[in-house]
């Protein structure tokens, strides 16, 4: 009795006015906190508890999504006012589509939805100037959901204050082998005849290029003495020399036109595939000239990346998991995950300055 007493009263605390305005007040207090240190670029979110969330508190799958869903505004919320300019979420894995057909279907019904709620004229990410952009494979969605998302789409084309990344549907894998495929077909295809393939320094052709031009350059003594006596012995082998050494000139010529990117055969030319680098295949990535992955966290305790971001997250990103399900997730939640991120920003800063330092003190030394 008393527990429920306890209850009740905590519920009425919690909906009073002066508590509402006093927390409300809290929160951007302690915003414009974390406005004050560095901020992560970008930040991506694994929404994931919100089917335990439903079972824990016996309620419908479909109500635990749309709890999620208002998590997501009020974690975007925070985002976007302490500075992020990217955020990516994953709304749904193409392995989803495994699920029962009545829980897909809803999450379909639930996507447009909350789509169009974001998107329309002044909610919340008009208010901050952020765009939605769809990563994942379009052909696996519904019709009417696809029209729904190229409307959110065209309707927040015109924000370019931040960026609300929607994984849907999607996974790492799909994305990598996608980047993989267009960097294929780009490096087989026929370049422009106006456009010259970068040159390899290190490439087989070129080095056997270079050491027959400095063959030619550089004559040992003794073979310029052995020219100049069969020259003066006999007329017909200079003859027969400078028509080798002729040949040996055009052979060079021939090598160094060709390693300038002519193509004398008028065979077609192709980009070299050893120029290929790990910038080639983030340029052809979905979150192509989008910053680097600076956070991603994960909710529900599960510690894995369930085939997400895999090609982002890189040396420098930091990788949070936290028990809480992502229904309960808010900005007491997310705080200490940035407070900490700021600190290991810090930390980070103060070890490159002091390397700088050492190898500084190091040249002057020698």
């Amino acid at each position: 009795m008393e527990s429920l007493h306890n209850s009740r009263l905590r519920s009425w605390l919690s909906s009073s006015p002066p508590v509402i305005w006093g927390v409300r007040q809290l929160r951007e207090l302690l915003i414009g906190a974390l406005r004050q240190g560095p901020i992560p670029q970008h930040v991506a979110f694994v929404m994931d508890g919100n089917r335990r969330f439903a079972r824990d508190h016996h309620i419908e799958t479909v109500e635990g999504h749309n709890l999620g869903f208002e998590a997501l505004a009020r974690i975007l919320e925070v985002c976007y006012k302490t500075g992020v300019k990217v955020v990516t979420i994953y709304a749904f894995s193409i392995e989803n589509f495994k699920r029962s057909k009545h829980e897909v279907d809803a999450l379909m019904a639930m996507a447009k939805l909350k789509l169009n709620q974001l998107s329309e004229h002044g909610a919340l990410l008009d208010r901050y100037g952020a765009s939605i952009r769809i990563l994942g494979q379009r052909e696996l969605v519904r019709p009417d959901v696809l029209e729904a998302v190229d409307k959110a789409v065209a309707l927040t084309a015109k924000n370019k204050k931040a960026i609300l990344n929607v994984c849907f549907p999607y996974t790492s894998r799909d994305e990598i082998t996608t980047a993989v495929q267009k960097t294929v077909d780009a490096y087989s295809t026929p370049i422009e005849s106006g456009r010259i393939s970068s040159k390899r320094p290190f490439s087989e052709t070129h080095i056997t290029h270079h050491i027959r031009k400095q063959m030619l350059q550089t004559v040992p003594e003794d073979a310029a003495e052995t020219l100049a006596a069969s020259r003066s012995a006999s007329p017909s082998s200079s003859k027969e020399l400078n028509s080798s050494a002729g040949g040996q000139s055009s052979a060079t010529s021939t090598a160094i036109t060709s390693e300038k990117g002519e193509n004398p055969s008028g065979a077609p030319s192709y980009l070299d595939p050893e120029t290929i680098t790990t910038e080639t295949l983030t340029n052809n990535m979905l979150t192509a000239g989008m910053p680097p992955l600076d956070l991603l966290v994960r909710t529900s305790g599960v510690q894995r990346l369930s085939d997400f971001m895999l090609w982002q997250c890189h040396e420098k990103t930091s990788i949070v998991f936290l028990e809480c399900l992502w229904p309960e997730f808010d900005l007491w939640q997310f705080l200490p995950v940035l407070v900490e991120w700021q600190w290991q920003q810090k930390k980070l800063r103060e070890q490159e300055k002091t390397s700088r330092s050492m190898q500084i003190a190091s040249k002057r030394n020698t």
